[in-house]
C-alpha cells in the first residue's frame, strides 16, 4: 500500500472543535465486514452488539497537560514548549517540542509564569524540532511537577483551532484515565461515560486494561509513499498479567474481544506469542500497523474518523478493510459525521 492510497477529500467543517454534548450521544457507524453493510446509530447503541462474556480492552493512559509558554530571555519572545517524554526525573531533563524552532539554541534560558518562578536552559538540540531542556526549580519533586501542571494546558490536537477552555481538561480525557503519561488522548475512549460502562458491566461485559502512553508520534506525518519504510516512534506500553489472562480466556471461549481505538491493537499485536496468546509485557513499543495486516488478538474495534494519510486512518484500513473504509468514509463524508480527537465513532465488527 501507499501513501497516495489514503488521500481523501475532507471538509474542513467536519473537523470537530468541540466535543458531543454527552460522551456517549455521539454517532456511530457500525461495520459489519462479514456483510459489508454499514449502519447509522448513537454510540450508546453499541451496547447491542455485545453479549455476556465479550471483553473490551481499553488504554488506561491519562494525558497531562504538556503543552506550556515561555518566554525567551532577553528577546522576551513567546516560545511554544511541547513536553514529550522525561528524561530523568532527578535531573528534570525532558525532551520536548519548540515552536518557533528557529529561534531557540544551546544554552538559552526560558521563562515561566508570571513570576518566572520555572526556568528552564536548552541543552541539546536533538531533532530538526525538537530539544532537551533541562528545568531549573527550586523545590522538590513534588512541587516541580505541581507547577507544571499548574502552567501547562490541555495539549489539544493542532487540528483544534480554538483556544483551550475549561470544558477541555475534563472531556480530553477518558473516565477511565489513570496512568499518567499521554500527550494526546486515546480518542475511540473518550466516548464511554460512566453510565454506559456501568449497563455493560450488568450486560456481563468484562474489561481488561493495557496502557500505551500515546507520543506525538503517532501524529506524525508519513513522509514516504512506501509505507513500509515509514519509522514510528517509539511509545512507552504496559501489558500486566491481568490483562493478559483475560485476553486469552475471551480468545479461547471465542468471544468477541474488542480493542477500544489504534492504540490498544498496536499495544496488544506488540506482544503476541507465536501460538497467538497475549503476554504481559513491559517496554516500548514502535509498531506500525497498515494493510495487508493479519490481527492475531482483535475481533472487533471501536476508533474514530482520522484524518486523511495519517498512520492511524492506515491502521484502521488494516483492520476493516481498505475498500471497506474509505466507502464508510465517502459515506461519513456525505452524512456529515464529526471527524478526528473530538469527531464520532465507528464500530467495526
Amino acid at each position: 500500500m501507499k501513501l497516495s492510497h489514503f488521500k481523501y477529500e475532507l471538509p474542513a467543517e467536519l473537523l470537530a472543535e468541540y466535543p458531543a454534548e454527552h460522551r456517549d450521544e455521539s454517532r456511530l457507524m457500525v461495520l459489519n465486514r462479514k456483510d459489508q453493510t454499514i449502519e447509522h446509530k448513537m454510540f450508546k447503541d453499541m451496547i447491542s452488539y455485545f453479549d455476556e462474556g465479550d471483553l473490551m480492552v481499553m488504554n488506561n493512559t491519562k494525558v497531562f497537560p504538556a503543552r506550556l509558554y515561555g518566554e525567551k530571555e532577553k528577546t522576551g519572545a513567546c516560545i511554544e514548549v511541547f513536553l514529550l517524554r522525561e528524561l530523568n526525573a532527578e535531573s528534570r531533563l525532558w525532551d520536548v517540542l519548540v515552536d518557533p524552532a528557529r529561534k531557540i539554541r544551546i544554552g538559552n534560558k526560558l521563562f515561566f509564569g508570571d513570576d518566572e518562578s520555572l526556568v528552564a536552559e536548552v541543552i541539546d538540540n536533538t531533532t530538526s524540532r525538537g530539544r532537551t531542556l533541562r528545568f531549573l526549580f527550586d523545590g522538590s519533586y513534588e512541587e516541580f511537577r505541581q507547577k507544571l501542571f499548574e502552567l501547562g494546558e490541555t495539549p489539544l490536537p493542532k487540528f483544534i483551532q480554538r483556544k483551550v477552555e475549561t470544558i477541555d481538561q475534563e472531556r480530553y480525557q477518558t473516565i477511565y484515565a489513570k496512568h499518567e503519561g499521554a500527550v494526546a488522548a486515546p480518542t475511540a475512549g473518550l466516548h464511554f461515560s460512566k453510565h454506559l460502562l456501568k449497563r455493560l458491566e450488568i450486560k456481563g461485559v468484562d474489561f481488561a486494561e493495557v496502557t500505551l502512553h500515546v507520543g506525538l508520534g503517532t501524529f506524525n506525518p508519513v513522509e514516504v509513499e512506501d509505507l513500509s519504510k515509514h519509522k514510528m516512534d517509539s511509545e512507552k506500553i504496559n501489558i500486566e498479567e491481568e490483562a493478559a489472562t483475560m485476553v486469552n480466556a475471551a480468545k479461547a471461549n471465542k468471544r468477541r474481544i474488542c480493542a477500544v481505538g489504534t492504540t490498544v491493537n498496536r499495544t496488544i499485536e506488540s506482544s503476541v506469542s507465536s501460538s497467538g496468546k497475549l503476554n504481559a509485557y513491559n517496554g516500548w513499543t514502535n509498531k506500525f500497523i497498515f494493510p495487508p495486516y493479519d490481527f492475531r488478538i482483535a475481533n472487533c474495534m471501536i476508533t474514530n474518523f482520522h484524518v486523511p494519510q495519517s498512520t492511524l486512518m492506515m491502521s484502521v484500513a488494516a483492520f476493516a478493510g481498505f475498500d471497506f473504509l474509505m466507502e464508510a468514509y465517502k459515506v461519513a463524508i456525505e452524512e456529515k459525521y464529526n471527524f478526528n480527537a473530538y469527531g464520532d465513532a465507528m464500530l467495526i465488527i
